[in-house]
């Protein structure tokens, strides 16, 4: 009689510090898993199929987080840069057109909730469960480079007119990065405010929105609330439209978008539907045309702003629940690099072409043209 045990040692698999890193062991004896290639096989089949249903082709992954990516960040500046914070504290910046990360800190002690990349594109901000928010510097990392350290550091006692950045808990507070106190402490009632956004036209102007269901504008120039209202179920998320800054929209748990304006919100603009579960985020686009919302149900919808309905929905077997999302330009994709230099060589040609009608026709017979004129068809007065 044969008995087989298994064993291991302890301390290999026990946390005994909370910034201790637990090693994954995976075995990947094909004995062990007789049926891994089929089942990968059919799994990617039913992907496959999915894709040609939905006809929306998957561009790519970014592989090497080791927790779930609870926060995103995009830089204003920059087409390329891209940052995520994971569940295990782990902050990473990617190189998009590469799909290749040149940076990552283990930067926190708990999950990070929040990521903002500042205006000019150089720093960056997290802000995490360990009750602190961090400044980083925004670039690529070199191999000889030590371990990254924050640029600055601050601290609260709570789970862009200037400089300024938000973070929320119990409070809204308004930083500035060069003091170690918030400058502005705003409540008005919930027990816990789970988003904050800064207008992008009117830099004094906040929106948050809690866990009492409430939605609440606050004004930085007077240090007070301006506005709450109500709603049946609590929003999860908040975006300003970057093109009608009085406009913003909110992801709620009731499975729908609520798009209000912030001067008459007694009622909602529109709302979009069409989402099954509790809407998780919203990103706009940068043409502040349409919208993307990420839910509960593993599905990604785009939504036109003056439409009920989503246009798209993009959704796939291997797709998880969604807990945030945000949109990139399409400064990464080849095929309109591509097109880019075929519109230099073109243009080049033509230049070429009239220097040389230029050099070989009598002087004034073919003219300048204005560039800025030519668009012009007909001026009525």
């Amino acid at each position: 009689m044969k008995v087989k045990t298994i064993s291991r040692v302890e301390k290999d698999f026990t946390q005994e510090v909370q910034t201790d890193k637990l090693k994954v062991f995976r075995n990947y004896d094909p004995a062990l898993h007789p049926f891994e290639r089929p089942r990968e096989y059919t799994r990617a089949l039913n992907a496959v199929k999915l894709e040609r249903l939905f006809a929306k082709p998957f561009v790519g992954a970014l592989d090497g987080h080791c927790d779930g990516v609870t926060a995103l960040a995009t830089s204003p500046a920059s087409l390329v840069a891209f940052v995520s914070g994971a569940a295990d504290g782990e902050l990473r910046v990617w190189d998009l057109p590469r799909r290749k990360c040149v940076w990552s800190v283990y930067g926190h002690r708990g999950f990070v909730r929040g990521l903002a990349v500042a205006p000019n594109g150089n720093s960056f901000f997290s802000c995490s469960e360990d009750k602190t928010v961090k400044q980083w510097a925004l670039r690529v990392k070199d191999e000889d480079d030590d371990v990254p350290s924050a640029l600055a550091t601050f601290t609260s006692k709570e789970p862009f007119l200037q400089d300024l950045f938000t973070t929320c808990g119990s409070k809204v507070q308004v930083w500035d990065p060069t003091r170690s106190e918030p400058t502005h402490e705003f409540a008005w009632g919930a027990d816990s405010i789970n988003s904050v956004h800064f207008n992008p036209a009117e830099a004094s102007l906040l929106a948050s929105t809690g866990s009492d269901r409430n939605i609440t504008l606050y004004d930085i120039r007077v240090a007070s609330s301006m506005r709450k209202i109500i709603l049946g179920m609590r929003s999860n998320a908040l975006a300003w439209n970057p093109m009608e800054p009085m406009n913003f929209t909110v992801a709620n748990e009731d499975h729908n978008l609520y798009t209000f304006d912030m001067r008459k919100m007694n009622r909602a603009l529109m709302v979009h539907k069409d989402h099954v579960s509790a809407v998780m985020d919203v990103a706009y686009s940068p043409t502040g045309r349409e919208f993307v919302a990420g839910s509960y149900d593993r599905t990604i919808r785009i939504f036109g702003v003056r439409s009920a309905k989503s246009r798209e929905v993009y959704h796939t077997k291997r797709m998880q629940r969604y807990v945030c999302l945000r949109l990139v330009g399409d400064g990464c994709s080849g095929s309109i690099k591509k097109a880019t230099e075929a519109k230099r060589e073109a243009n080049a040609r033509d230049k070429k072409k009239m220097a040389n009608r230029r050099a070989h026709a009598k002087e004034g017979a073919v003219p300048h043209a204005n560039i800025r004129e030519q668009a012009i068809v007909k001026e009525l007065e």
